[in-house]
């Protein structure tokens, strides 16, 4: 058995079973008709014998290779989600990658059909002196440090909003649909999120914070101009004591 086969989930092999005994059961009820029509035809009637043949060859010979090609369908589709996932999300923190995070705002951005005043913010997240976590604790606390934070920022936002880890201990937000208000909440609500991690790598607690930086538009804009002004925001909280968040109005 294949490394494959092996991890193939639950809900993967459910739908192995069931496509398998749906094509052998309608199998089994055309060899029945045709069984049948062919014995009216060719006899004086049906004998249990041709029946009991007509239930029996397809699950003998259409079962084996039915679960066969439909098990091998499913393992190439399940490996190709493994490789759509690996190619969209961070390996650490379960976020989407830079590249998937700005592809997908960018090309929201860039829609034609977005309606007057729609807007959106977006949010550029990054922890306050991250280095001295590593220096102090080690990479692999480091790495631990930023996956809580990732699930507070999760946590923090709303289910359909999109959270992408930029690079290093930095992480974007977008927003849809939210105003100046609303993603100031929802920067502060991170915020108190990231504050509230109970972090503990040596014998003391080790707290963590972020300052925010963000923009949020009304009027069509693009990734990149909005790119900047968040992170324009992000300079502004950090030179400024940290571990606070600077949101602007784009024009």
């Amino acid at each position: 058995m294949t490394g494959l086969h092996r991890s193939l989930p639950k809900r993967a092999w459910a739908h192995v079973y069931r496509v398998t005994g749906g094509i052998v059961a309608v199998s089994i009820v055309i060899s029945i008709i045709l069984t049948n029509l062919f014995m009216e035809v060719l006899s004086n009637g049906v004998n249990v014998q041709g029946l009991a043949v007509s239930v029996i060859m397809p699950i003998v010979l259409g079962g084996p290779m039915t679960f066969f090609l439909v098990l091998k369908h499913e393992q190439l589709r399940f490996a190709n989600e493994q490789l759509a996932h690996m190619a969209t999300v961070d390996w650490l923190t379960g976020c989407l990658n830079r590249g998937a995070f700005t592809g997908r705002v960018a090309t929201y951005l860039d829609r034609r059909n977005q309606r007057p005043g729609e807007g959106g913010a977006l949010l550029i997240v990054d922890a306050d002196d991250f280095k001295r976590v590593n220096d102090t604790y080690g990479h692999h606390n480091g790495d631990e440090a930023l996956r809580l934070m990732a699930g507070a920022i999760r946590g923090a936002v709303g289910r359909h909003d999109l959270v992408g880890r930029l690079g290093g201990e930095e992480f974007g937000i977008f927003l849809a649909g939210a105003n100046l208000d609303a993603a100031d909440t929802a920067a502060e609500r991170i915020r108190q999120a990231v504050n509230a991690i109970v972090f503990a790598p040596g014998e003391a607690p080790c707290p963590l914070s972020v300052s925010i930086g963000g923009a949020a538009y009304v009027n069509r804009t693009r990734f990149t101009d909005l790119y900047r002004l968040a992170d324009q925001r992000l300079y502004e909280a950090k030179n400024t004591g940290r571990d606070r968040v600077a949101i602007m109005q784009a024009a």
